[in-house]
Protein backbone atom coordinates (compact mmCIF):
# COMPACT_ATOMS: atom_id res chain seq x y z
CA UNK A 1 0.00 0.00 0.00
CA UNK A 2 1.21 2.93 -0.75
CA UNK A 3 1.41 6.09 0.80
CA UNK A 4 -0.41 9.32 -0.72
CA UNK A 5 1.67 12.17 -0.76
CA UNK A 6 -0.47 15.26 -0.16
CA UNK A 7 0.10 18.38 -2.03
CA UNK A 8 0.00 22.37 -0.87
CA UNK A 9 -1.57 24.25 -3.38
CA UNK A 10 -1.68 27.65 -2.64
CA UNK A 11 -4.65 29.75 -4.58
CA UNK A 12 -3.95 33.65 -5.48
CA UNK A 13 -7.39 35.23 -4.80
CA UNK A 14 -8.95 36.52 -7.79
CA UNK A 15 -8.49 40.34 -8.03
CA UNK A 16 -11.05 40.77 -11.02
CA UNK A 17 -13.83 38.52 -8.76
CA UNK A 18 -16.02 40.88 -7.26
CA UNK A 19 -16.16 38.64 -3.81
CA UNK A 20 -15.82 39.45 -0.73
CA UNK A 21 -11.77 38.85 -0.80
CA UNK A 22 -11.46 41.04 -4.02
CA UNK A 23 -9.04 43.54 -3.40
CA UNK A 24 -10.66 47.36 -4.31
CA UNK A 25 -8.67 49.10 -7.48
CA UNK A 26 -7.56 52.33 -7.13
CA UNK A 27 -8.80 54.51 -9.64
CA UNK A 28 -6.98 57.86 -7.81
CA UNK A 29 -3.38 58.60 -10.04
CA UNK A 30 -0.63 58.54 -8.27
CA UNK A 31 0.68 62.15 -9.64
CA UNK A 32 -2.13 64.53 -9.73
CA UNK A 33 -1.34 67.38 -12.73
CA UNK A 34 -1.02 70.82 -11.25
CA UNK A 35 -4.17 73.05 -12.70
CA UNK A 36 -2.51 75.49 -15.64
CA UNK A 37 -3.55 79.08 -14.69
CA UNK A 38 -5.28 80.03 -18.07
CA UNK A 39 -5.29 83.82 -18.53
CA UNK A 40 -8.90 85.21 -19.56
CA UNK A 41 -8.62 86.74 -22.80
CA UNK A 42 -12.03 88.49 -22.42
CA UNK A 43 -10.49 90.71 -19.00
CA UNK A 44 -7.50 91.64 -21.02
CA UNK A 45 -9.65 92.87 -23.73
CA UNK A 46 -12.50 94.95 -21.18
CA UNK A 47 -9.30 96.44 -19.80
CA UNK A 48 -7.48 97.33 -22.94
CA UNK A 49 -11.00 98.89 -24.53
CA UNK A 50 -11.73 100.83 -20.94
CA UNK A 51 -7.66 102.28 -21.80
CA UNK A 52 -8.84 103.26 -25.16
CA UNK A 53 -11.85 104.73 -23.51
CA UNK A 54 -9.79 106.53 -21.24
CA UNK A 55 -7.73 107.62 -24.19
CA UNK A 56 -9.74 109.39 -26.11
CA UNK A 57 -11.19 111.34 -22.83
CA UNK A 58 -7.52 112.44 -22.05
CA UNK A 59 -7.34 113.93 -25.85
CA UNK A 60 -10.13 115.97 -25.75
CA UNK A 61 -9.07 116.76 -22.46
CA UNK A 62 -5.66 117.88 -24.04
CA UNK A 63 -7.63 119.25 -26.99
CA UNK A 64 -9.07 121.67 -24.96
CA UNK A 65 -6.59 122.95 -22.84
CA UNK A 66 -4.36 123.53 -25.99
CA UNK A 67 -6.85 125.79 -27.47
CA UNK A 68 -7.64 127.72 -24.64
CA UNK A 69 -3.91 128.51 -23.73
CA UNK A 70 -3.32 129.66 -27.78
CA UNK A 71 -6.32 131.54 -27.31
CA UNK A 72 -5.64 132.90 -24.13
CA UNK A 73 -1.58 133.90 -25.26
CA UNK A 74 -3.41 135.36 -28.54
CA UNK A 75 -5.24 137.55 -26.98
CA UNK A 76 -3.66 139.14 -24.15
CA UNK A 77 -2.53 142.87 -24.41
CA UNK A 78 -2.94 145.66 -22.90
CA UNK A 79 -2.91 149.37 -23.31
CA UNK A 80 -1.81 151.92 -20.30
CA UNK A 81 -4.07 154.83 -20.06
CA UNK A 82 -3.04 158.22 -20.70
CA UNK A 83 -4.42 161.99 -21.65
CA UNK A 84 -2.81 161.90 -24.83
CA UNK A 85 -3.19 158.93 -27.62
CA UNK A 86 0.53 159.92 -29.03
CA UNK A 87 1.65 158.73 -25.62
CA UNK A 88 0.65 155.40 -25.08
CA UNK A 89 2.42 151.90 -23.34
CA UNK A 90 1.15 148.54 -24.85
CA UNK A 91 2.13 145.28 -24.20
CA UNK A 92 1.06 142.15 -26.42
CA UNK A 93 2.20 138.91 -27.13
CA UNK A 94 3.42 139.47 -30.24
CA UNK A 95 5.73 142.13 -28.62
CA UNK A 96 7.83 139.02 -27.60
CA UNK A 97 9.23 135.62 -29.93
CA UNK A 98 8.96 133.66 -26.51
CA UNK A 99 5.13 133.71 -26.67
CA UNK A 100 4.45 134.06 -30.69
CA UNK A 101 6.54 130.60 -30.49
CA UNK A 102 4.05 129.55 -27.72
CA UNK A 103 0.46 130.54 -29.58
CA UNK A 104 2.30 128.81 -32.85
CA UNK A 105 3.90 125.65 -30.49
CA UNK A 106 0.25 125.10 -28.99
CA UNK A 107 -1.34 125.48 -31.87
CA UNK A 108 0.01 122.95 -33.67
CA UNK A 109 -0.09 120.49 -30.46
CA UNK A 110 -3.95 121.08 -30.85
CA UNK A 111 -4.09 120.12 -34.38
CA UNK A 112 -2.23 117.63 -33.69
CA UNK A 113 -4.21 115.84 -31.07
CA UNK A 114 -7.51 116.68 -33.35
CA UNK A 115 -5.87 114.23 -36.20
CA UNK A 116 -5.16 111.47 -33.18
CA UNK A 117 -8.66 111.15 -32.13
CA UNK A 118 -9.90 108.65 -35.10
CA UNK A 119 -6.97 107.10 -34.31
CA UNK A 120 -7.96 107.01 -31.03
CA UNK A 121 -10.80 105.49 -32.08
CA UNK A 122 -9.54 102.56 -33.83
CA UNK A 123 -8.01 101.47 -30.67
CA UNK A 124 -11.94 100.90 -29.12
CA UNK A 125 -13.06 99.26 -32.21
CA UNK A 126 -10.10 97.06 -32.41
CA UNK A 127 -8.17 97.06 -28.69
CA UNK A 128 -5.41 94.37 -29.49
CA UNK A 129 -4.33 97.00 -32.82
CA UNK A 130 -0.64 96.91 -32.33
CA UNK A 131 0.36 99.68 -34.62
CA UNK A 132 -2.37 102.21 -33.91
CA UNK A 133 -1.21 102.20 -30.75
CA UNK A 134 2.63 102.25 -30.68
CA UNK A 135 2.18 105.08 -33.57
CA UNK A 136 0.25 107.42 -31.45
CA UNK A 137 2.50 106.89 -27.92
CA UNK A 138 5.54 107.90 -30.44
CA UNK A 139 3.52 110.95 -31.22
CA UNK A 140 2.26 112.08 -28.27
CA UNK A 141 6.14 111.96 -27.41
CA UNK A 142 6.53 114.35 -29.69
CA UNK A 143 3.95 117.06 -28.97
CA UNK A 144 4.46 116.67 -25.50
CA UNK A 145 7.97 117.61 -25.85
CA UNK A 146 6.70 120.75 -27.79
CA UNK A 147 4.43 121.36 -25.90
CA UNK A 148 6.37 121.39 -22.66
CA UNK A 149 9.39 123.82 -24.42
CA UNK A 150 6.60 126.54 -24.91
CA UNK A 151 5.14 126.19 -21.92
CA UNK A 152 8.73 125.89 -20.15
CA UNK A 153 10.27 128.99 -21.93
CA UNK A 154 7.06 131.16 -21.53
CA UNK A 155 7.25 130.07 -18.05
CA UNK A 156 11.02 131.92 -17.93
CA UNK A 157 9.61 135.25 -19.44
CA UNK A 158 6.54 135.58 -17.40
CA UNK A 159 9.13 135.25 -13.91
CA UNK A 160 11.35 137.68 -15.34
CA UNK A 161 8.06 140.45 -16.09
CA UNK A 162 7.07 139.44 -12.19
CA UNK A 163 9.94 139.81 -10.81
CA UNK A 164 12.49 141.38 -13.23
CA UNK A 165 16.14 141.12 -13.10
CA UNK A 166 18.59 143.72 -11.22
CA UNK A 167 21.69 142.74 -12.80
CA UNK A 168 20.52 143.13 -16.26
CA UNK A 169 18.55 146.04 -15.66
CA UNK A 170 15.35 144.27 -16.88
CA UNK A 171 12.64 145.66 -14.95
CA UNK A 172 9.08 144.43 -13.79
CA UNK A 173 6.27 144.99 -15.81
CA UNK A 174 3.59 143.14 -14.18
CA UNK A 175 3.02 145.96 -11.56
CA UNK A 176 2.28 148.12 -14.58
CA UNK A 177 0.53 145.52 -16.96
CA UNK A 178 -1.49 143.40 -14.53
CA UNK A 179 -4.16 142.20 -16.88
CA UNK A 180 -1.70 141.34 -19.34
CA UNK A 181 0.03 139.11 -17.11
CA UNK A 182 -2.51 137.87 -15.72
CA UNK A 183 -3.32 136.79 -18.99
CA UNK A 184 -0.65 135.21 -20.33
CA UNK A 185 -0.08 133.40 -17.17
CA UNK A 186 -3.24 131.65 -17.36
CA UNK A 187 -2.08 130.28 -20.55
CA UNK A 188 0.98 129.08 -19.23
CA UNK A 189 -1.25 127.48 -16.81
CA UNK A 190 -3.54 125.75 -19.50
CA UNK A 191 0.16 124.43 -21.31
CA UNK A 192 1.42 122.73 -18.41
CA UNK A 193 -1.78 121.22 -17.70
CA UNK A 194 -1.68 119.67 -21.38
CA UNK A 195 1.62 118.45 -20.65
CA UNK A 196 0.56 116.44 -17.46
CA UNK A 197 -2.36 114.75 -19.52
CA UNK A 198 0.20 114.10 -22.14
CA UNK A 199 1.89 112.16 -19.48
CA UNK A 200 -0.85 110.14 -19.06
CA UNK A 201 -1.85 109.25 -21.90
CA UNK A 202 1.87 107.98 -22.74
CA UNK A 203 1.44 106.00 -19.38
CA UNK A 204 -2.10 104.31 -20.12
CA UNK A 205 -0.22 103.55 -24.48
CA UNK A 206 2.76 102.07 -22.71
CA UNK A 207 0.13 100.16 -20.23
CA UNK A 208 -1.97 99.02 -23.10
CA UNK A 209 1.09 97.80 -25.51
CA UNK A 210 2.56 96.33 -22.26
CA UNK A 211 -0.68 93.50 -21.81
CA UNK A 212 -0.53 92.73 -25.62
CA UNK A 213 -0.59 89.22 -26.41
Amino acid sequence: MKNAESTAIDVAPDTNHSGPIAKKKSTTPLLAAAPVPVRSDRGTHRMKRGLAIFDIILRIGVLAAALAAAATMGTSEETLPFFTQFFQFEASYDDLPTFQFFVIAMGIVAGYVMLSIPFSIVCIVRPHAVGARLLLLILDAVAMTLNTAAAGSAAAVLNIAHAGNSSTNWLAICNQFGDFCQQASGAVVGAFAGVLLFLLLILFSALSLKNTH
